[in-house]
């Protein structure tokens, strides 16, 4: 059974995702590095950044770790769904499923039809505005499990909307076509975003540095995290591949051709 994080632990991750969606915005690092920072604030199971395309009108997914047909929703059909207008409101915080009147949840066709499949209990859906009142985007995270009440992430995530509407306003990247257009380069590794076994990017990190032995204390020093949330993370790696010991889930990512990051 994971160790609950303290309110404490989880304003820590926030700072972490601030810097890192200050980074973002800057182009000094990936929107995928916001997601990955993020999953220490929120454990989830699936998330997504999404900037909104005025012109194609339609989202594009900047990071993320949906399924295909999921992230295909999100983009192309979630700003049409019946609960969209509620999420939309630049007056609210984050939607949080949990909190979704049942008739909305009855005629929404991403729930019915695409949360529901994944096995989703909670999460959270929040619309991204810049600065000057402009929809950019939104966040989408979902869990299978439940989350406590009350839970002090909910307060953060509504926080740091404004430092993730920057890093979605700026860290659009290549377009979709550029991107399938370009091939990769000779030798390169698997995006850090590209899931294993279900992991999140956070828990793909950690499983890194298992690789070479670290200790809690030393992943938490790289990773600028606590040794707490090292700990968790391991007990979710070990129980989302099925396996016995931190040896085991280090073997696995050497099979993998996961490394950590120098």
């Amino acid at each position: 059974m994971a160790a609950e994080r303290s309110s404490g632990d989880i304003l820590d991750a926030a700072v972490h995702v601030r810097e890192a969606a200050r980074s973002a915005t800057a182009g000094a690092a990936g929107v995928d590095t916001v997601l990955a920072a993020l999953s220490d604030v929120v454990a989830y199971d699936h998330a997504s950044l999404a900037r909104w395309d005025p012109l194609r009108r339609r989202h594009t997914t900047l990071a993320g770790s949906y399924p295909e047909d999921a992230t295909s929703y999100i983009e192309t059909r979630l700003h049409r769904d019946p609960v969209f207008p509620v999420l939309r409101s630049p007056d609210r915080g984050g939607l949080w499923l949990g909190d979704v009147p049942g008739q909305l949840l009855v005629a929404s066709p991403g729930f019915q039809d695409v949360l529901c499949p994944l096995g989703i209990e909670d999460g959270v859906a929040q619309c991204l505005f810049a600065a000057d009142g402009r929809y950019v985007g939104m966040l989408n995270v979902s869990t299978r499990r439940p989350r406590r009440a009350p839970d002090p992430a909910r307060a953060v995530v509504t926080l740091l909307t404004e430092a993730l509407a920057a890093a979605v306003a700026t860290g659009a990247g290549p377009s979709p076509e550029e991107t399938a257009a370009a091939e990769p380069a000779a030798g390169a590794r698997p995006p850090e975003a590209r899931r294993f076994g279900g992991l999140s990017p956070r828990e793909l990190q950690v499983l890194a540095e298992l690789t070479v032995g670290r200790t809690n204390r030393e992943i938490a020093e790289r990773l600028y995290i606590t040794p707490r949330t090292v700990g968790t993370h391991i007990e979710h790696i070990l129980a989302k591949l099925d396996l016995p010991n931190r040896s085991a889930a280090a073997a696995r990512a050497v099979a993998w051709g996961v490394e950590p990051s120098r």
